[in-house]
């Protein structure tokens, strides 16, 4: 029991994390209308990257000026960091708060699973291969049988080409920060400080690009209001969280059970926003759901295997150091 209270914790860090990011499109959705997507996004990941700095500004900078043999790492997860919000909420604006989120959300773990491999030689279990078919059919469902709400129009072929085309783009770089952050942890740098560093570099090219470009009606207090809670809460918060959960669960595993946040952006949009759902959505829900529910109880038991095996590895040379002290 003790060993999977150990690993239920990080899944449960990478569940919250989802659930709030889920909350992101909903809320810039209510942003003055003629708001930027691009400065939102620049915005709410530059600002709360400087806010996760604050967090350990020592092992961060400690870090930024000796990465070592983790440079690469570090690299590849600025790229990532940068690309993500550039495109994500862009995406949202041509296809919908729900269809943007199940896009960008859906394709991480495949794309995850897919650097790992290639950059890391991980292996992929039949498990999560399963599971992860079974949540992208669910997504692509979802992204098929939501309407827009509000008496909106239906997008255009051009517009779905468009925002699928930048949800697979901010799904990729979702994707590379978070292979990039479980690999700069696995050379003995804290969680905060490998997602710090990362978010830190990047608030260095998209807070200025914020400041270059012309705020326009974000600069409204009702604007003001809503890139402080996209930078505090599902920025800096979540990913705190997220990075915790990364400490113990693979890439592969943590994106896949990020696939809560589709869920959650799909419920808000439907609920607030006014988005329909189609028959077709609700049965690629209930995929989604099914696929969380298999990677998530295989996350623990892969945790709890680990653990166990340590331990005995543990007792074990005990016993040999008791037998060799008795001979």
């Amino acid at each position: 029991m003790a060993t999977e209270q150990s690993a239920s914790p990080h899944v449960a860090a990478v569940l919250a994390a989802a659930v709030l990011w889920g909350t992101t499109g909903t809320v810039a959705s209510f942003a003055p209308e003629g708001s930027s997507p691009l400065l939102v996004g620049l915005a709410t990941f530059g600002f709360g990257g400087l806010l996760l700095f604050l967090r350990s500004p020592r092992d961060i900078l400690a870090f930024l000026r000796r990465p070592g043999t983790a440079w690469p790492w570090l690299l590849l997860g600025t790229v990532g960091i940068v690309v993500y919000p550039t495109t994500y909420y862009s995406s949202m604006s041509f296809i919908g708060v729900a269809a943007g989120n199940v896009v960008a959300l859906g394709s991480g773990p495949l794309f995850a699973a897919l650097l790992d491999r290639t950059l890391r030689r991980k292996p992929l279990t039949a498990r999560w291969g399963i599971a992860t078919a079974v949540a992208i059919v669910g997504i692509a469902l979802l992204s098929f049988g939501v309407t827009p709400g509000g008496g909106g129009e239906a997008p255009t072929t051009g517009s779905i080409v468009a925002g699928v085309a930048l949800g697979l783009l901010a799904g990729l770089g979702y994707a590379a920060y978070s292979v990039a952050a479980s690999a700069i942890m696995t050379t003995g740098v804290s969680s905060a400080a490998s997602m710090g560093a990362m978010f830190f570099a990047g608030s260095v090219v998209m807070v200025p690009w914020f400041f270059l470009a012309d705020a326009g009606p974000l600069a409204e207090p009702r604007g003001i209001l809503i890139l402080i809670y996209l930078a505090v809460v599902p920025m800096a918060l979540a990913y705190l969280a997220f990075g915790y959960g990364l400490r113990m669960l693979s890439p592969a595993t943590a994106t896949t059970l990020t696939l809560l946040e589709p869920l959650v952006a799909t419920s808000l949009a439907i609920v607030i926003v006014g988005e329909r759902l189609q028959p077709v959505g609700w049965v690629g829900f209930a995929l989604v759901g099914a696929g969380l529910v298999v990677i998530a109880t295989a996350g623990v038991r892969k945790s709890t295997r680990q653990s166990t095996k340590g331990r005995e590895a543990l007792t074990g040379g005990e016993r040999g150091d008791g037998a060799r002290k008795r001979s």
